[in-house]
C-alpha cells in the first residue's frame, strides 16, 4: 500500500515509516521540522529515511491545507498514519496556540483530506494524557475521559471526538491510539529519560518532580510500532476505535532513575521538586482490548529498553 505518515521525522513517525518500508509499502512522509526540540535530530532521523527506496518526503506544515491537499492529490495514498502533533504537557502551559494550530487545525485538515480523497482507514495518535487525573487504574478505553488536566490532553481528546464525527458523517474508519510514555533510541530530548541522561552525563542534578512519587507505564518504541502497524492493517476493526498502547506495567520513577544510572554507570544526583502543573501521579494502561483486537503484545522490559537507549546515546548522540 501507499501510506502517508505525518510526523515522519518525529520519534514514533520515523520508526513507523521504517517498519512500513521494511514490509514493502510505499511511504509519503510529511513533517514541518519545527524547533520544539533541536531540528538537527529530526533531520538526522529523516536522512536515514531519505536513502531508502519507496520513501518520499513532503516538507511542510499540516496547517497548509493547500499543500496537504496537493500531496494527497499527487500521491493518492491508500491509508494515513497521522502521528504529527505538538507534543508535551509542560510546553502547552507557555505555548497554547502551538497546540491550537497543530493539534486542532492541522488535525482537521488531515480529516478533510481523508474525507475528500476516500481514505479507507486513518490511524492517529492520541495519548494516555486523555485520562487526566482518573483515580481508577489501570486506565481502560471505556473509562470516562472528560477531565483533562492540560491543554495538550484536551487537544488529544478533541482529536478523538473529531475522528468520531468524521467516522459517523463520512464513513472514514478512524483508529485512535493512546500512547503511554514511549521511549527508546532516537527518542525525544524533552522526555524525562533523555533529560536525566543528559544531566547525569554532564554531572548535573536531575529534576525529580513530586519528590519521585510517580509511576509511568514506560513503553518501548519497538512495541509501540508493532501496535501501530496492526492498527493500520488488521482486519475486522469497527468504523471508530480507540486503543491503549502501553506496557501494562507502571514503573516507579525512582526505579527508572536507578535503572538508568546503572546503565550509564553513574550515581545520579537528584533535586527533589513538587508536582508540576498538568502532570499526573500514575499512568497505567489496560491493554486487554489491544491484545484481543490488534494482537498487541509488548515484551520489552525497562532494563532492556533503557539499556538500548543508553547504548545508542553513547555511540550516536555526537553524530546527531
Amino acid at each position: 500500500m501507499k501510506i502517508v505518515v505525518t510526523g515522519s521525522a518525529g520519534f514514533i513517525g520515523s520508526y513507523v515509516a521504517h517498519a512500513l518500508l521494511d514490509q514493502g509499502h510505499t511511504v509519503v512522509g510529511f513533517d514541518n521540522f519545527n524547533d520544539y526540540y533541536d531540528p538537527a535530530l529530526k533531520e538526522a532521523r529523516n536522512a536515514r529515511l531519505e536513502i531508502r527506496d519507496g520513501f518520499t518526503l513532503i516538507r511542510g506544515d499540516l496547517t497548509d491545507y493547500q499543500l496537504l491537499t496537493s500531496t494527497f492529490q499527487q500521491h493518492k495514498p491508500d491509508r494515513v498514519c497521522h502521528l504529527a502533533a505538538q507534543a508535551g504537557v509542560r510546553y502547552s502551559l507557555q505555548n497554547p496556540f502551538a497546540y491550537e494550530q497543530s493539534n486542532l487545525a492541522g488535525n482537521l485538515n488531515v480529516l478533510e483530506c481523508c474525507r475528500h480523497f476516500n481514505i479507507s482507514r486513518l490511524v492517529y495518535a492520541s495519548s494516555s494524557s486523555v485520562y487526566g487525573g482518573n483515580k481508577k487504574i489501570p486506565f481502560s478505553e471505556s473509562d470516562p475521559v472528560d477531565h483533562p488536566v492540560s491543554l495538550y490532553a484536551a487537544t488529544k481528546k478533541a482529536n478523538e471526538l473529531m475522528a468520531h464525527a468524521y467516522s459517523h458523517l463520512y464513513g472514514i474508519q478512524t483508529i485512535g491510539l493512546r500512547f503511554f510514555t514511549v521511549y527508546g533510541p532516537w527518542g525525544r530530548p524533552d522526555m524525562a529519560y533523555w533529560l536525566f541522561t543528559d544531566a547525569m552525563v554532564k554531572g548535573n542534578p536531575i529534576k525529580v518532580f513530586n519528590h519521585g512519587d510517580m509511576k509511568r507505564d514506560f513503553t518501548y518504541i519497538d512495541d509501540i510500532v508493532q501496535g501501530v502497524l496492526s492498527a493500520l492493517f488488521v482486519d475486522e476493526l469497527a468504523p471508530y476505535e480507540v486503543f491503549n498502547l502501553g506496557n501494562n506495567q507502571p514503573e516507579l520513577l525512582m526505579d527508572m532513575i536507578k535503572v538508568l544510572g546503572d546503565a550509564l554507570g553513574i550515581e545520579p544526583k537528584m533535586e527533589m521538586l513538587p508536582m508540576q502543573p498538568g502532570d499526573v501521579p500514575v499512568t497505567y494502561a489496560d491493554i486487554e482490548k489491544a491484545k484481543e483486537r490488534l494482537g498487541y503484545h509488548p515484551n520489552t522490559s525497562l532494563k532492556v529498553g533503557l539499556g538500548s537507549f543508553v547504548d545508542w546515546y553513547k555511540s550516536c548522540f555526537a553524530e546527531v
